[in-house]
């Protein structure tokens, strides 16, 4: 059997060299003008995203405000950023395309980058000249840079202008809507401040139907195109100040603030006039502690329990033994009219889980009203206390108002109950204005924050623990 035959060619001569260098060069210059000639058209084609500029740090951001509240302006950190990655400048431009959208077409290598390196090279090359090139999610920006997308993308954020309020796609009823929107403490374009009613989760998970995250996004997006942001955590029982940020930057600057807060506590006792976030928690507990006011310090760990069905936070002793974080409270008396009871004003310097409930149940030995968790040894003796007659005729102050949205329960559970609810509540916070701070450094990126004013907010308290107030200082 005779095999393939395999024929050589021989190399070209230096003419047909020429000839063929010729071409690939004619091909390259037809393919470079009709290209330019299709890009005269590129709005048809093309949906164009503003060209990218130094944005604004808002971890460095939050960094600097705490710092400079507590150690002056000893510790300077650059606030602005001059890169960023193609995916994150369309997504910061775009919040409206879902993010698995905004993804695949970069995996389709269907965006495009108009690189602005020519121009600032001097060349004097027109920008409808500079060519449009490939670009990876990961591939950084240079300032002046624009992204190109395809045209097809301008009809995501009519079909979601369709939808007023989002009503359509959250199902919230008007009634629901006003009752979230009249939750409101506070808002400007960088936050949105509300009072969380008891009862409410402010995150989804397992069993629960609706959260306060989801509901922001459905009611309280007004005419931004991004959904208010979670930056920090309530209980579900508990109530009172959320704070919210309204846009990525915003909220990317409250969660370096409360980070801050956390890591920057010490085991000794802060000003509160330094301090850059204070959070006052105002709480009803069974019992007195020894001393009228003082500084918690106990590390908190976690421990499985009901064979591994649940889990609780408790005091760790040996650190060794358990994983642990440190957690330190700040709390006095405000009250202590009702024998058996006190009204203590709560201020954590770090944020943990159950961090107050559980420094009053263990460390003080006073568990909170309401709190089965941690003080349900102490709630199986639990008699509610009685009105008097002249008493009586304060609950003319709280009328009953049934039908609630979301089955929530604002009057029941005071002490006067058998079962009474948590009595926690987040009464007061002051934070920086970040509204301001981000306006000050989009003007001038070096500018003082030292003496930036902060935001004072009030939350009123939740009609049971009103009744309950009135009732321990009558």
């Amino acid at each position: 059997m005779v095999g393939p035959i395999l024929l050589r060619r021989p190399p070209p001569s230096s003419a047909a060299r020429l000839c063929i260098s010729a071409f690939h060069n004619w091909r390259s210059y037809a393919t470079t003008e009709t290209f330019h000639e299709d890009r005269e058209k590129r709005g048809e084609k093309w949906f164009t995203l503003p060209p990218f500029t130094a944005t604004i740090n808002g971890s460095a951001l939050g960094k600097e405000l705490s710092r400079n509240r507590s150690y002056g302006r000893d510790v300077i950190t650059s606030t602005t950023s001059t890169t960023t990655t193609a995916l994150k400048w369309v997504t910061r431009c775009c919040p409206e395309l879902p993010r698995s959208l905004v993804q695949k077409l970069f995996r389709l290598r269907q965006v495009r980058r108009e690189s602005c390196d020519m121009e600032c090279s001097g060349e004097g090359v027109e920008a409808l000249e500079r060519p449009l090139k490939r670009v990876a999610a990961k591939d950084s920006m240079n300032v002046g840079d624009r992204i190109h997308l395809p045209i097809s993308v301008q009809e995501f954020p009519n079909d979601k202008q369709e939808l007023p309020n989002d009503k359509k796609e959250c199902h919230c009823s008007e009634e629901e809507v006003t009752f979230i929107r009249s939750l409101e403490l506070y808002k400007d374009p960088a936050i949105i401040v509300i009072n969380k009613p008891p009862g409410m989760p402010v995150q989804g998970g397992i069993g629960i139907k609706r959260s306060l995250d989801e509901l922001a996004a459905a009611c309280l997006s007004y005419d931004f195109s991004e959904p208010p942001r979670l930056v920090h955590r309530l209980d579900r029982d508990s109530s009172g100040i959320l704070v919210m940020g309204r846009t990525q930057t915003s909220a990317t600057v409250l969660h370096s603030i409360f980070r801050e807060k956390t890591f920057g506590a010490s085991n000794d006792e802060i000003d509160d006039a330094k301090r850059i976030l204070q959070r006052r928690y105002w709480a009803l507990v069974i019992g007195s502690p020894r001393q009228r006011k003082g500084l918690i310090s106990a590390p908190l760990g976690k421990v499985v329990v009901d064979n591994g069905k649940s889990d609780r936070i408790t005091i760790v002793n040996n650190s060794q033994t358990l994983p642990s974080q440190h957690a330190i409270t700040k709390y006095k008396v405000i009250g202590s009219p009702c024998p058996g009871y006190t009204w203590l004003e709560l201020t954590p310097l770090t944020g943990r889980k159950h961090q107050l409930r559980v420094h009053c149940a263990e460390v003080l030995r006073t568990p909170i009203v309401g709190d089965y968790k941690y003080g349900w040894q102490t709630h199986r003796n639990w008699k509610p206390l009685a009105w008097s007659n002249n008493e009586c005729h304060s609950d003319e102050e709280f009328p009953k108002r049934k039908n609630l949205p979301f089955d929530l329960n604002m009057e029941s559970g005071s002490v006067s109950e058998k079962n009474p609810r948590l009595h926690l509540h987040c009464k007061q916070m002051v934070l920086p204005n970040v509204n301001l701070a981000l306006q000050n450094v989009k003007l001038h990126s070096d500018s003082d924050l030292s003496e930036l004013e902060s935001l004072e907010l009030v939350a009123p308290l939740p009609s049971f623990m009103q009744r309950s107030w009135n009732i321990t200082n009558s």
